[in-house]
C-alpha cells in the first residue's frame, strides 16, 4: 500500500584478481531493482535477494548498519510493489530506528522523508494519513534533515525535488533543488543517477507543463517505471 522507498549510495568493493567475479551487494541488487528491471517479477526476486544476503550478514553481526540499512530499504521496495501495508509499516520502524541510532544519517533521513511523501503521492493525504499514519509535514522535514546532512550531493537535492514535484508541481524549491542537484556531487553511481535525472527534470520545469512536471517526477522516483 505504501509508496516508500529506498534511498542509499553503493558501496565501494575492495580489489580482487583480475578474472575472479564480483558479487553484487544488497544495495547494488536494490538499485538496480529500482531503476533499471522493468519486470515485477524479476525485481522482486533481486529484492528477495539482497535481503537474504542482509539477514546473513545480521546473523553474524546484528548491528551493521549497512546490512540494517539494506533490510529496511528491502521491506519497503516488497512494500512499494506489493502494495502491501504490515511491510510499509515494518519499514518505517526500521527506518526510524536507524534514524533514533545517528540523527545525522542522511540517508535514514531521506528514506523517512520518502516514506511520507510518497505515500501520500500514491493514496491522497487522508488515505494516507488514516490507512499509514503518513504525513506531510512530517515528510518534508525529514527530507528538508536529509538535504542539510548531504551537503552538495545530487542523491538527496535530486530526491527531494522528485518527491516535492510529484506533489506539486508548482513547488519553487523542488525546482530550485532540481537545478542544484543537476550539477551536484556524485560520489556514488546512486548520485550519478539522480543528477542525470534532475538535468532532465530541470529541462521538464522550464516547459511550465504542470501535468508533464508531475508524471515525470513520479517515473523517475525508484520503481516509477512500474507506474503507480
Amino acid at each position: 500500500m505504501s509508496r516508500t522507498l529506498m534511498i542509499a549510495g553503493v558501496m565501494l568493493f575492495a580489489p580482487v584478481a583480475i578474472g575472479t567475479a564480483i558479487p553484487a551487494t544488497p544495495r547494488e541488487i536494490l538499485i538496480e531493482a529500482a531503476f533499471t528491471t522493468q519486470d515485477k517479477a524479476t525485481a522482486l526476486a533481486q529484492i528477495a535477494s539482497a535481503q537474504a544476503a542482509a539477514e546473513a550478514t545480521l546473523a553474524q553481526v546484528p548491528t551493521d548498519e549497512e546490512a540494517l540499512m539494506a533490510r529496511a530499504m528491502a521491506t519497503s521496495y516488497r512494500a512499494k510493489l506489493n502494495r502491501n501495508r504490515t511491510d510499509a509499516l515494518s519499514a518505517k520502524t526500521q527506518f526510524e530506528a536507524l534514524a533514533a541510532k545517528n540523527p545525522r544519517n542522511a540517508e535514514a533521513q531521506a528514506a523517512i522523508g520518502s516514506w511520507h511523501l510518497e505515500a501520500i503521492s500514491a493514496l491522497g493525504g487522508l488515505m494516507a494519513r488514516g490507512g499509514l499514519g503518513a504525513r506531510k509535514q512530517a515528510g518534508l522535514d525529514a527530507i528538508n534533515r536529509a538535504v542539510a546532512l548531504g551537503g552538495d550531493r545530487a542523491l538527496f537535492r535530486g530526491l527531494a525535488a522528485l518527491l516535492r514535484l510529484s506533489l506539486d508541481p508548482r513547488d519553487p524549491l523542488g525546482a530550485s533543488l532540481a537545478e542544484a542537484a543537476a550539477h551536484g556531487a556524485t560520489p556514488t553511481p546512486l548520485d550519478g543517477i539522480m543528477q542525470r535525472r534532475a538535468a532532465q527534470m530541470t529541462e521538464v520545469v522550464k516547459g511550465s507543463d504542470s501535468r508533464l512536471i508531475q508524471a515525470l517526477a513520479k517515473r523517475m522516483l525508484p520503481f516509477g517505471q512500474f507506474g503507480n
